[in-house]
């Protein structure tokens, strides 16, 4: 009777992948694991200043790596450095990683992951100073999940800002449901272009002179002024304006131009607009609503546009879920010391009632939070291990910690609103009260220097 091995899954050709490299770099090769769109792995070995490789081990390592991925090991399984025309290009790539697991051996292992979309999931970093050394604050505001309050949330929390003396900016990136550019500033106030406009005229030169925002009519006290950046704008009268065609091309990566680099530069440029304006002055704080879910939009924004992200999310499933999914990818592409500081999370619509209390639906949050951080994002204590600066593992009381959440608490006065039509709801006893905590934690996170939360 014959047998038959189950097939190899996806999920199972990565570790077996990395197995199987750090069994080569042990041999005192280094090694570049590589994953193509598809994902299919591929070692490239270099075998050159005196590595040599011989016929036996070249064909042990085909016949493990074929053996053990199956469908999922390349049509070229092992590649020789010193048979490649410019191995340097890919061993020296600024996109391959470390091994995330930090293994030691006499050779090395880097991982290059190539993939259709999401790679920027992967680079992380943090906007620099301006030209003449200031700071301008970027907060990413996401959602795993939509319908959480997130952008009502945002408008709430720029007028605080504003109203605190600060120029704030807010760019709508929820460009497949625009929302933040209508509830700040009124459909008949936006200006004629928006985000989607700079995206598709920048990737053909054609960005230059595009209206991209407004100041709104909102007048903050203590000199402060709110600006948006919508997604849509009003467009040219007597033009249609053809927003779905627009957006079904803003994604696209073209040659000298891919959509992250022309993503930063249309907030880059709206940045610009408003220190180009009457007031002359940069935005001192510029809030990015994000699109919610795994997307690409989200990916820039939390990833090289903020230097804060506030995750919003309920206590459920569904959430823990998705941020385990997104905190995982994070921690395998080697990023989690890169991106677990510059988070935190925010709960959003706590209930508040004799039948729901806040402290416990916060305290069910928080170990969940914890749970997923922990696991994920934060560093591994041994077992016996005391308290280590060189370590990153905050306990789960610890208030400034990233899994900590902010609250919002749910208001039924919201649900169904039509902030559009009912105006200076922002100042209605029930949403300031919904929004005290959020708004008084959240300000000094977000006006802080990246580094110095938490101090």
């Amino acid at each position: 009777m014959t047998s038959h091995r189950p097939p190899v899954r996806f999920d199972e050709a990565r570790p077996a992948a990395f197995d199987i490299a750090r069994s080569v770099a042990e041999q005192g090769f280094d090694v570049l694991l590589v994953r193509d769109v598809l994902g299919r792995f591929s070692l490239i070995v270099d075998d050159r200043d005196g590595k040599e490789a011989d016929s036996r081990q070249q064909e042990r390592w085909r016949t493990d790596l074929v053996e053990r991925l199956h469908r999922y090991g390349a049509d070229q399984p092992v590649i020789l450095a010193s048979k490649m025309f410019s191995a340097d290009a890919l061993l020296n790539s600024p996109r391959a990683v470390p091994d995330p697991a930090g293994c030691t051996s006499t050779g090395t292992v880097h991982f290059l992951d190539n993939t259709v979309v999401g790679e920027d999931w992967a680079k992380v970093s943090t906007p620099a100073t301006e030209a003449d050394g200031t700071r301008t604050h970027r907060t990413a505001l996401y959602g795993f999940k939509g319908g959480v309050g997130r952008t009502t949330a945002t408008a709430m929390l720029a007028r605080h800002l504003a109203d605190a003396g600060n120029i704030v900016l807010v760019v709508d990136l929820d460009l497949e449901s625009p929302g933040a550019g209508p509830l700040l500033a009124g459909e008949d106030q936006l200006p004629r272009n928006g985000i989607v406009d700079h995206l598709v005229e920048a990737a053909v030169g054609n960005a230059e002179g595009l209206e991209l925002v407004t100041r709104t009519d909102y007048s903050p006290r203590n000199r402060g002024e709110l600006w948006v950046a919508p997604a849509r704008g009003q467009g040219t009268e007597g033009v249609p304006y053809a927003y779905v065609d627009k957006l079904n091309r803003v994604y696209a990566d073209i040659p000298g131009s891919s959509f992250a680099d022309r993503l930063a530069g249309a907030v880059q440029a709206c940045e610009d607009a408003v220190a180009r304006s009457d007031s002359e002055r940069r935005p001192d704080v510029v809030l990015l609503d994000s699109r919610a879910g795994i997307h690409d939009v989200a990916a820039v924004t939390i990833s090289r546009l903020c230097d804060l992200a506030l995750l919003f999310g309920a206590d459920n499933d569904q959430t823990w879920a998705g941020y385990r999914d997104l905190f995982t990818a994070w921690q395998t592409s080697g990023q989690a010391t890169l991106i677990r500081e510059k988070l935190r999370m925010v709960a959003s619509m706590v209930p508040d009632s004799v039948h729901h209390s806040m402290d416990t639906y916060l305290d069910s949050f928080r170990t969940r939070s914890h749970d997923c951080f922990s696991t994920t994002l934060y560093d591994e204590v041994a077992a016996g291990d005391g308290p280590s600066s060189a370590v990153f593992a905050p306990v789960e009381t610890e208030e400034a910690a990233p899994h900590n959440p902010i609250p919002i608490l749910f208001e039924p006065g919201l649900v169904g609103m039509d902030a559009l039509s009912s105006p200076g709801w922002q100042d209605r006893a029930f949403v300031q009260a919904a929004y005290r905590d959020f708004l008084a934690t959240a300000t000094p996170l977000v006006t802080a220097d990246p580094g110095g939360r938490g101090e």
